[in-house]
């Protein structure tokens, strides 16, 4: 017997992610940065990455590389990453993080925060950790079928 759509786990964890995407830029929005999900995804990337160039995003995130590069375009146009030029093979670029980058993911971050303790108000610890024990499962169940 199939779930029906709101008692679906899958479609229900979609809700929560509509809901937290849709607070969390609302912020970033609010602020003048006026930033998309995949922006914010790739400037998480660099942080995490300094030095990452456009082909370590294509196949970290799986997206094509024209793709990548208009983002990227689009990110140094607005400050928010700088690149160089590899020194062993010019043609590569590597990209880091500009302050205002910095800034805009610590908004973010911070952001995230508060949306993840809202989101799990009235739970106890015990209850949330059984929570990201279930989710983990979940993720670890798509893995194994890759």
């Amino acid at each position: 017997m199939r779930p029906s759509p709101e008692n679906n786990p899958l479609e229900l964890i979609h809700t929560v992610m509509h809901h937290y995407r849709s607070r969390q830029f609302q912020v970033l929005r609010d602020g003048g940065h006026d930033i998309t999900h995949m922006e914010s995804k790739v400037l998480g990337y660099i942080q995490h990455h300094p030095g990452a160039t456009q082909s370590d995003l294509a196949r970290h995130n799986g997206r094509d590389k024209a793709q990548i590069a208009r983002l990227i375009k689009g990110l140094r146009e607005r400050e928010f990453l700088v690149g160089e030029a590899d020194e062993t093979d010019r043609r590569n670029v590597r990209l880091s993080l500009t302050e205002k980058g910095l800034s805009v993911l610590q908004v973010l971050q911070q952001q995230s925060q508060q949306l993840a303790t809202q989101a799990v108000a009235g739970l106890t610890i015990a209850e949330q950790q059984q929570l990201v024990a279930l989710l983990r499962q979940v993720c670890e169940n798509f893995e194994s079928q890759k």
